[in-house]
């Protein structure tokens, strides 16, 4: 299934690119979860939270480059870890809103949007 999901990703990116809007434009790529490195008795992989792939680009994101690492079987992390909570406030200060903001419902009872931490790798030079 990956040529389908490259080609994809190829339109997704040369549409705004293009347009000259991917500066403007945040594209993701995310997984809920990754999967086990082994297979199971069922000859198939469970979810597995430790380890996932993601794709980032545009919105200042450079391109070309890994951010974290994985041990040899894709198992545990080797470098530092991230979290949803940190793509979400990646994605929230890509916005401008300030990930840590409190919110209110509807009952007015505050609540944080976010309590996760910018991936400054993304927008540096500095390998993580």
């Amino acid at each position: 299934m990956l040529t389908p999901l490259d080609q994809v990703d190829s339109a997704w990116l040369d549409d705004p690119n293009e347009s000259r809007m991917l500066d403007q434009t945040m594209v993701l790529v995310l997984g809920q979860f990754g999967r086990t490195p082994k297979v199971n008795n069922g000859s198939g992989r469970d979810h597995w939270g430790s380890c996932f792939k993601s794709l980032f680009a545009g919105a200042g994101v450079l391109g070309g480059k890994v951010v974290g690492h994985s041990d040899d079987i894709g198992a545990d992390p080797t470098s530092a870890a991230f979290s949803p909570d940190d793509i979400g406030a990646t994605v929230y200060t890509a916005l401008g809103i300030d990930p840590h903001a409190v919110v209110h419902g509807r009952i007015n009872r505050p609540v944080h949007l976010n309590q996760g931490t910018v991936i400054e790798a993304l927008y540096s030079d500095v390998s993580v």
